[in-house]
């Protein structure tokens, strides 16, 4: 029998290898064209930004079309787009909605991808708004030159599922972001045998489509109620994580009862209650590292960057450490960050205490020369994004830091595939 989702030394340097090959093919594809109505200068149409630029002088960059870096395992891997109704809460940011509903792409190793055509790696309507709202948040995207509906992935729907038994990790993304911003780890994990849950948490990512319409909800896509960061209002911090908290617990008892979901034929089958794991970015780490906590059918999990705290209620007040900090947790947690983050000195104010009160299979480790969004698909599309002159040197550090993508997505991808692979391992 042959071991899926495991790694050792031939694995890692595979991984690095495709990884770097495929991130310098798909930093290829952002290309110069013409675009009416943007300066040869290559600056924002909302502006100039802070520093120089870096495209081509004279050279108007055009739709810059992204790609993502191919999963390296040696499975093909299908998806399938799920909406679940938790009709026992009210939606926390709409009042007059009743119910709470919540998107995910469920994504699993195939049998064969032949015959298919990708996803993409946003929804068509989602991706349109979120192209609107882009250059307003707090990311300083370029809301022109680029095509973000372009973007596919590497995993195809209606992939007919590889049988077996496999672990299920559940991907809750940064505050505002899409969950089809974490496809790329995903990707790579699905190849490698693991089953992945991507969740959206709607009214706090920049845009979520359904696919239907409801007598509560009269569109189709749902924009963000975030304005701005939401750790500085302490309020609607600890609405966005409570909110994801219940919304993780209920994606968790949800796939302990696979058969019910509207998955592929045998998919759910394929799923193994007893090793569930669960990842996050950001506000997403902090929620699933407090899951990880309350929920003792949940083995493991990997905090990306996020705090474990609620701020001070007012200026010179006392941060209120989560109860995952105050009790500390005896399942393995891995504390993953950068060291280049802004506002590392909260962070490590939690994760600190955390670590005090942990037992050993709770551990911190550093991205170097790395920021806040090297976790994400951003790794990838922002040095692109960078070199058609659609972003300066300044806003690529604050957002991935000055680190080669092509050397921190393998080892971001290697770290997170061996910590479940250590311990999601089969009974």
């Amino acid at each position: 029998m042959t071991r899926d989702f495991a790694v050792n030394r031939r694995t890692v340097t595979t991984s690095v290898l495709l990884g770097s090959a495929a991130l310098l093919f798909g930093a290829a594809r952002a290309h110069a064209g013409s675009r009416t109505g943007f300066p040869a200068t290559g600056a924002s149409p909302d502006g100039p930004q802070d520093g120089p630029q870096d495209g081509p002088p004279g050279i108007p960059p055009g739709d810059a079309v992204l790609t993502l870096p191919a999963p390296t395992g040696r499975h093909p891997v299908g998806c399938v787009s799920v909406h679940l109704v938790d009709t026992s809460r009210r939606d926390p940011w709409e009042p007059s909605i009743p119910e709470r509903e919540l998107m995910l792409t469920v994504l699993y190793p195939a049998r064969s991808a032949a015959g298919l055509s990708p996803a993409p790696q946003l929804p068509p309507q989602a991706a349109a708004l979120f192209g609107r709202i882009a250059p307003h948040t707090p990311l300083r995207l370029p809301g022109a030159g680029v095509d973000w509906s372009a973007t596919t992935s590497h995993s195809f729907p209606g992939a007919p599922v590889l049988p077996g038994r496999r672990a299920v990790l559940v991907f809750s993304p940064g505050g505002g972001d899409p969950r089809g911003l974490g496809t790329c780890l995903a990707e790579d994990l699905a190849s490698h045998g693991a089953v992945v849950v991507l969740v959206d948490h709607p009214g706090d990512p920049a845009a979520v489509e359904f696919p239907v319409l409801t007598p509560f909800r009269r569109d189709s896509v749902r924009p963000t109620v975030l304005r701005g960061d939401p750790r500085d209002q302490p309020p609607l911090w600890r609405t966005l994580i409570d909110t994801r908290i219940a919304d993780l617990r209920f994606v968790v008892d949800r796939l302990r009862h696979a058969a019910d979901l509207p998955l592929p034929a045998g998919l759910a089958g394929t799923l193994d209650p007893r090793r569930i794991g669960l990842y996050g970015h950001s506000a997403g780490g902090s929620a699933a590292a407090e899951v990880l906590h309350e929920d003792r059918q949940v083995r493991a999990g990997i905090n990306l960057e996020g705090y474990l705290d609620h701020p001070p209620a007012a200026p010179g007040g006392t941060a209120e450490p989560f109860p995952v900090v105050t009790d500390g947790v005896a399942k393995p947690l891995l504390l993953l960050g950068s060291d280049g983050f802004s506002r590392r000195h909260e962070l490590d104010r939690s994760w600190s205490a955390l670590t005090a009160r942990s037992s050993r299979w709770t551990r911190t480790e550093r991205i170097a020369g790395a920021n806040h969004w090297i976790f994400t698909d951003y790794a990838a599309m922002v040095p692109p994004l960078q070199a058609a002159g659609l972003l300066t040197a300044r806003t690529r550090a604050a957002l991935i830091g000055t680190v080669d993508p092509s050397a921190a997505i393998p080892r971001i991808r290697h770290i997170v595939r061996g910590f479940f692979a250590r311990h999601l391992t089969a009974h």
